[in-house]
């Protein structure tokens, strides 16, 4: 297709939308008519490191409170540093055909030392506690009316308000950008009706104590070895405006004849904070000292610098104005009324990232930063197959760029760890880092070979890493990231066999992530190179290669690995039956719809099948997808929804989209099918795991914008739904680009490229592709 010269006025600027289009501040919230009545419909708070989760009870409320660093386990190793010797055996085996003896052996010398996951110094995400308000009101049990319950994504706070005797009562609740600590603010229209007693409180290893009219937790997590693990501590205390009074029990605070009580909570750690029992006290003081506009004012403003970069509408409906459970309900069965529903769901995304990470920190695990149990589900750790992938793969289109930076040191802090782990298992150099980790830099292998050992979570990590770069182009960046990429690419280039049936260089043994096939009669996991694997390794080497020539570097390196693509695996084999093989052999399925979809990773999140270098593989990819169906835990609902974004199949990832935003109670364990969202809009595989909140932002910003091709394409894969009338602006495209556009019946009507500088880049709008200039800023 030959490239045209963008011409005309209306190409050039963008016109400012009117009211019917510019998402307004009421579109962005979460709404109810009642209190909660289960976590999964309590409304999440955060600041990237403290959690608040009120259900807006009358009579009693309880805030599920939250501090990200919270984890139980320790540093171990677990390395079986004489597994190597059994490398051997394990991959002549394989090369025989006898995978399932290979497991076996596997299984008995080849795994990780002791329980892993399963164990107790591996440790788990908690709950840090709850914080308990017991309300008093001069005609008890009275049902209260016009109650009220929202979560305001572009303020970042929580309000209940309802009536009770006469009397309106209001609470406002957020997490502060500012002094870093949770405020509560209760009013009562009526002077001194306000009363109400404080307590916290946890399941296990707490103990509370009342000093000074302040109410404390402290408490330690069990290391797994001696019991003397993390330390943790909360306080809680109150201060009053227009009258009333604060009592103290052993237990608790109590509160009589106050209008206006501000209940401020301070929480900490000691996870790389020795002096965290002086910080955590100081914090409470500090805001304690401040007036509470002022704090609010600042939280706010905090916030929004990073929340209000984008905005999206897509049409409103007749719904929009529901309550949000009441919108969850309807849009499963017309969605064409509720087309604000979808925008809300990825401003949600967003807003959820801003809340569960900051710079500094730690990245988003399964829950976020949100959790109500002592034993989270699966840990709420950090799986390496997907989950923690998915968590940040909306970041940089969502104009959210530094939130990724977090991730990038978690995998820094697995380097040390996973050096060891390449030699004690493969004799390689470089670093590996298997199917799981947690904050203490677990690296080995899994507890079972079924799963276990899956080689590609340290080259799929890089791939994280270096989308930063190449959305950013950010050198220092790089510079600071190509030592990990280069160890991942050193450990590959060095462990990476040759398949004596295809002659080419292949992991092995691995597994495609959580998948079996039948061989010899039995259910099997453990493979020679499958497809993902060899997706990742061609990916990371590029990357690798393409980085040591921005930096000028590493030239007998970059050598190397390019001889070793050369026998690397294409991006996919094509089956008998059309579809992309997912294992080096055309093995029976186990499960033909299974929840993971790994041989497509080069579809998405990887960049090598695409219309332009693999159109066959693009229709194989079609194939394969519908043989997988559409259902599943919510995560890979969303999975689904972007590699049909990738496909450009617009109406089928709004299908996708559609099962995403089914509404759920259930919170059992789930592998299959049945995901959805809860009434807080919080995703359920189930239970709550937030990866499906993170990839349903990233498809629908799929939907709107692709950048990995070579160009930029504008409404790639828009639904008929969303064609009449909408606007994105401040949606990110890689080259360091930010694009505001506008659209009408389908066709884009106006945009704009921003860039630091000056750049000419290849833009395909309504589906020709031009040449455009953006404007520096």
């Amino acid at each position: 297709m030959k490239y045209i010269k963008r011409i005309g006025v209306t190409i050039l600027a963008f016109i400012v939308a009117n009211n019917s289009s510019a998402q307004t501040q009421k579109d962005l919230k979460l709404w109810y008519d009642k209190p909660a009545a289960m976590w999964e419909e309590t409304l999440p708070l955060g600041n990237g490191r403290l959690g608040m989760m009120p259900d807006g009870g009358v009579n009693k409320e309880n805030i599920v409170l939250n501090d990200i660093t919270l984890w139980s386990g320790s540093e171990q190793d677990a390395n079986n540093y004489e597994a190597n010797q059994y490398l051997p055996e394990i991959r002549k085996m394989l090369a025989a055909g006898k995978n399932d003896d290979a497991q076996d052996l596997i299984n008995k010398h080849f795994i990780c030392k002791g329980p892993g996951s399963g164990g107790k110094q591996w440790g788990c995400f908690q709950v840090l506690g709850n914080l308990e308000i017991n309300y008093r009101y001069s005609q008890p049990n009275t049902s209260p009316t016009a109650y009220y319950r929202a979560l305001e994504l572009d303020q970042a706070l929580a309000t209940t308000r309802f009536i009770v005797n006469g009397v309106t009562y209001t609470r406002e609740y957020f997490t502060s950008f500012g002094t870093d600590v949770g405020i509560i603010k209760l009013t009562s229209s009526k002077p001194g009706a306000l009363n109400f007693s404080v307590s916290l409180s946890r399941p296990e290893r707490s103990q509370v104590k009342v000093k000074d009219q302040t109410v404390g937790i402290y408490g330690q997590l069990d290391n797994g070895t001696d019991g003397k693990g993390m330390q943790y501590m909360a306080l809680a205390s109150v201060k009053l405006s227009g009258g009333g009074s604060v009592r103290t029990t052993d237990k608790e605070l109590s509160i009589a004849d106050a209008t206006t009580a501000y209940i401020y909570v301070s929480m900490g750690t000691d996870f790389k904070n020795p002096g965290f029992e002086n910080k955590t006290a100081q914090l409470l003081q500090a805001a304690m000292s401040k007036n509470y506009l002022s704090e609010k004012t600042i939280h706010t403003q905090n916030f929004q610098k990073l929340f209000n970069r984008f905005s999206v509408n897509l049409g409103t409906g007749e719904n929009s104005h529901l309550s949000t459970n009441k919108r969850l309900d309807l849009f499963y069965k017309n969605p064409q009324k509720d087309n604000a529903l979808p925008a809300l769901f990825l401003q949600f995304g967003r807003y959820l990232s801003i809340s569960s990470t900051r710079v500094g920190l730690l990245p988003p695990n399964l829950q976020g930063l949100w959790a109500n149990q002592v034993n989270t589900p699966w840990n709420g750790d950090y799986h390496l197959d997907i989950n923690v992938e998915m968590n940040h793969w909306h970041l940089e289109a969502a104009n959210l760029s530094e939130l990724n930076l977090p991730l990038a040191e978690l995998v820094k802090g697995l380097v040390k760890n996973g050096e060891r782990t390449a030699k004690a298992y493969y004799n390689a150099n470089g670093w590996i880092a298997h199917v799981i980790t947690n904050v203490w830099g677990f690296t080995e292998p899994g507890e079972s070979a079924s799963w276990g050992i899956a080689n590609s979570g340290s080259g799929w990590l890089c791939e994280n890493l270096w989308a930063h770069y190449a959305y950013t182009k950010d050198k220092k960046y790089l510079k600071d990231i190509y030592p990990v990429l280069k160890g991942s690419a050193l450990f590959y280039r060095d462990a990476l066999i040759t398949d004596p049936k295809t002659k080419w260089l292949v992991t092995a043994p691995s597994v495609s992530p959580e998948n079996t096939f039948v061989l010899n009669g039995k259910h099997v996991n453990v493979c020679m190179g499958p497809t993902i694997d060899n997706q990742i390794t061609r990916e990371l080497f590029n990357n690798v290669i393409e980085a040591s020539k921005v930096l000028g570097v590493d030239a007998d390196f970059r050598a190397d690995l390019t001889r070793k693509l050369k026998q690397i695996p294409p991006p996919g084999r094509i089956a008998s039956d059309g579809r992309i093989m997912e294992w080096l052999e055309e093995y029976k399925e186990a499960d033909p719809q299974h929840r993971h979809i790994s041989h497509l990773w080069g579809l998405y999140p990887g960049s090598s099948i695409t219309a332009n270098k693999t159109p066959h593989l693009m229709e194989a990819a079609k194939k394969t997808l519908e043989v997988r169906g559409d259902d599943g835990p919510s995560w890979a609902i969303t999975h689904k929804q972007l590699f049909w974004a990738r496909l450009h199949d617009g109406e089928r990832a709004f299908k996708l989209l559609k099962e995403v935003l089914r509404p759920t109670l259930r919170t059992d364990i789930n592998y299959g099918a049945g995901g959805g969202v809860y009434p807080n809009l919080l995703s359920a595989g189930p239970p709550f795991q937030i990866d499906g909140n993170f990839g349903g932002s990233a498809g629908i910003l799929e939907m709107l914008l692709q950048s990995h091709d070579g160009y930029i394409e504008l409404l790639p894969s828009i639904p008929a739904i969303w064609k009449k009338k909408g606007q994105v602006k401040g949606i990110r495209a890689q080259n360091n680009i930010t694009i505001d556009l506008q659209w009408s019946d389908g066709r884009v009507i106006n945009y704009k490229l921003y860039s630091p500088s000056k750049q000419q880049v290849k833009l395909k709008v309504n589906g020709q592709l031009v040449h455009a200039t953006t404007i520096a800023r």
